[in-house]
């Protein structure tokens, strides 16, 4: 299985339960795997053979900026939804941070698999 990844997306959007999460963005990480074969692109050497992360980072840093979510989970959630659906991706991992969201921690957040991974 051939991976495509996306590895520390920054993006700002509104994301939190409490009043003052509400009020201020913050800087969420993505950290994204996704199965992709890349034989055609490798033998082509096109662009409009692979699974261009550029559009995919594109497309998430335009819906997370708009976005305001209450729960991180929820938001991962949506991201796999569009990374499967729009760019036909048959597996995702995808790990999303809330740097500072805790004390003492670097950062908190969840990190989930959707589809089934290809062997």
């Amino acid at each position: 299985m051939d991976i495509v990844f996306i590895e520390d997306l920054r993006i700002d959007t509104v994301i939190g339960i409490y009043d003052w999460e509400r009020r201020v963005r913050q800087t969420l990480s993505f950290d994204i795997e996704m199965a992709f074969d890349n034989t055609r692109p490798a033998a082509t050497d096109n662009i409009a053979d692979t699974l261009n992360y550029k559009d995919v980072s594109k497309r998430l840093i335009a819906y997370v900026g708009e976005s305001s979510f209450g729960l991180v989970e929820t938001l991962a959630e949506r991201c796999a939804a569009i990374i499967r659906e729009e760019f036909g991706v048959s597996w995702v991992r995808l790990k999303l941070s809330k740097p500072g969201a805790v004390r003492g921690a670097k950062s908190v957040g969840v990190r989930i698999e959707r589809g089934v991974r290809p062997q």
